[in-house]
Formats: C-alpha cells, sequence, structure tokens
C-alpha cells in the first residue's frame, strides 16, 4: 500500500535516514582494520579518556585482532557482500515502495565506514528535505548504538545553513510489528523440541547503563522485571521487555527462557553472559537450545557467526547437541511494515 497524506494537509518533503552500525568494505585485514579503528575510537563506544582509548584501541586492539576479525567476516560473507549491508539496502528499497517518493524519500547510512552518515546527509540536503526522521535500526536504545548515531547526525546537521526539522526516534523495543517479526520467524521451530530458549542479546559494560541513574547504579532499578519511569531508557529494562513480549509470543512462561547477553570484551558487563549459560546448560545434560537474537534486526556477525557457530561448538564441548538460531527479521513483509509504524507518526507536517 502506498502511503500519501497530500490530500490530507500540505506534506512536509521529508527524509528517512535508517542507519545501522556498519561493516566492512571487504572481508580482508585492510578493510577490518580501517573498520574497527573508526569504530572502537568512537567515545560513546569506549568511554574511558580519550588518551586510554587511543592506546587500547590503537595500539593493542585494532592491530593484533583485525587479521582475525577479517578471517571471520570472510566467513559471513556472501554472494551479496555484507549481510548487514545486503539487507539494509534491500530495507530501504521496500520501504521507499511504501511511500510516494517525492513526499519521503527512504536513505541508508551506517554508523561506521559506508554508505556514510555524511553522504547520505549530503544527499537529503541536496534534495531538499524540510524534515529528517532519523531511525537507528537499534530496537533497544543505547548510548553507544543509538545515541551515537543521533549525535553524529546533529553535529553534521546543525553545521547547515539551512537546518531543517529534525525527529530523532530513540528505540522501538515494544513496537508490535517488531516482535511479531520475531514470533513469525519462530513458528519453523517446534519449542516443545528444545531444553532451553535463550534471548541473547549484546553486552554492554555495566556501567553505561549506570550513567542513566541518579545513584548510578541500574541493579537498583527492577530492569529484569519491569518497566517504569526511571528505567525507560535503559538498555537491560528494554532487553528483559522485548524478551517478555516475544515470549509471551509464542507461548513461553518466564520458567520456560532464559535473557543473556553476548560479545562481551571484559570484565564488568551485563549479566549473564551468553557463553556461560551455554555452557552450565550443555554441563546439566541439555541437548538443544534455541536462541532468538533480538537486538539484531538483521542477520550479521554476532548472530551467524558468534551463536550459530561459536556457540555451537562451545555448546557440543559441553555435552549439547544443537544451537538453533531463530533468524533476524532481515527482509522479511512484517519488519517493513514495523518500519512503516515507526515511521509514520513523523511524517505529517
Amino acid at each position: 500500500m502506498l502511503f500519501s497524506f497530500a490530500d490530507e494537509m500540505k506534506m512536509k518533503k521529508t527524509a528517512i535516514l535508517l542507519v545501522n552500525l556498519g561493516s566492512p568494505d571487504a572481508p580482508t585485514p585492510g578493510a577490518v582494520y580501517r573498520y574497527l579503528t573508526e569504530f572502537l575510537n568512537d567515545p560513546r563506544v569506549i568511554d574511558v579518556a580519550a588518551i586510554g582509548r587511543a592506546i587500547l584501541v590503537n595500539g593493542i586492539i585494532v592491530p593484533f585482532r583485525h587479521r582475525k576479525s577479517a578471517a571471520i567476516y570472510k566467513k559471513l560473507w556472501t554472494e551479496n557482500g555484507s549481510p548487514l549491508i545486503h539487507y539494509g539496502k534491500r530495507n530501504k528499497e521496500q520501504l521507499q515502495a511504501r511511500f510516494n517518493e517525492n513526499e519521503t524519500k527512504v536513505f541508508l547510512a551506517m554508523r561506521y565506514q559506508v554508505p556514510s552518515i555524511d553522504n547520505a546527509l549530503r544527499e537529503i540536503e541536496e534534495w531538499g528535505a524540510e524534515k529528517i526522521v532519523v531511525l537507528p535500526l537499534f530496537p533497544q536504545y543505547a548510548s553507544a548504538t543509538t545515541g551515537s548515531v543521533h549525535e553524529k547526525v546533529m553535529q553534521i546537521v546543525s553545521k547547515w545553513w539551512s537546518i531543517p526539522e529534525v525527529v530523532l526516534i530513540s528505540q522501538f523495543y515494544d513496537e508490535p510489528l517488531y516482535i511479531q517479526g520475531y514470533v513469525d520467524n519462530a513458528k519453523q521451530f517446534d519449542l516443545k523440541e528444545y531444553d532451553r530458549v535463550l534471548f541473547s542479546f549484546h553486552g554492554l559494560p555495566e556501567r553505561q547503563l549506570d550513567k542513566l541513574y541518579d545513584d548510578n547504579k541500574c541493579r537498583n532499578h527492577s530492569c529484569e522485571h519491569e518497566i517504569n519511569e526511571e528505567n525507560h531508557m535503559c538498555y537491560k529494562a528494554t532487553c528483559y521487555a522485548t524478551a517478555r513480549a516475544i515470549a509471551a509470543g509464542v507461548g513461553l512462561s518466564e520458567s520456560e527462557y532464559t535473557v543473556c547477553f553476548q560479545s562481551r570484551l571484559g570484565k564488568g558487563w551485563i549479566e549473564p553472559f551468553s557463553d556461560d549459560i551455554i555452557k552450565e546448560l550443555g554441563d546439566k545434560g541439555a541437548k538443544k537450545l534455541l536462541v532468538f537474537s533480538p537486538a539484531f534486526v538483521a542477520d550479521c556477525l554476532e548472530t551467524t557467526i558468534e551463536i550459530g557457530e561459536e556457540y555451537q561448538e562451545l555448546f557440543e564441548e559441553h555435552g549439547g547437541e544443537k544451537v538453533q538460531l531463530v533468524p533476524s527479521l532481515n527482509d522479511s513483509e512484517v519488519w517493513i511494515d514495523a518500519l512503516v509504524s515507526i515511521s509514520k507518526p513523523y511524517l505529517s507536517a
């Protein structure tokens, strides 16, 4: 269905800017080196003093990890290139088909590398947008993801002579159609065949959550159990809320699933850790696990490789047999319906 509000009111020329994290240009050491350098030097990603971050990132992490990471990206790469970029382009085309391009035009950017936010905003400015709706493709808000996108966009747009209206969408962890997408994807599996269902979200340092609260302690705010006035922008609280919503949609009780966090880079990250949960379940005799990863709307390194391959190997080492990943939303119609639902309220003049 093509949406047009022209008959109801004068429509501002509105740009929808979809933004995801990013990907190397190619699965090569050089491309991965450039990507990791830009990504990890973002002060919202590694929130330590600039000198310490520079030493850690440029002197230790990137030089010693880029070749190993390139080999992992090579396993991820498909005939369409990076899945994250491929599905981003598909989403841009699919969403554009829902709108009149003369009134609402969809653009795509990555926070790091290409297509860059700088280039996307240059195209938006040349198109003559009167309003920009910035939609980071991260369901749960985190300063290191959505916050970084918002900051980057405003750094650029604030320098324009004529600044249009800018709408910054912060999160959509409870968007019904986003939830429905994962519920639909789970229908291809018989949940009764699995010993445990996991909801594995990307990890963050606990200190980044603590900064949201006056008492600097996320653990004091019932984030595992409810969304309230104090924690509604807390990444941990919204992850648990997403898990509860999907679990309800597939008919799981709270005792039948575990929320956990993957991809940690050190101590002091959100617990429980996904790899520890998988080892523990294997040691206790579990044979089959079903894993949702709802922090990612497109399959990527963290889903296809980390969960689908690395956690599979880990589970087998501890006596398990199968770690089954529930696919991400990718380019499904219900996901495009969700993007319409998320963006549509901001399109009228």
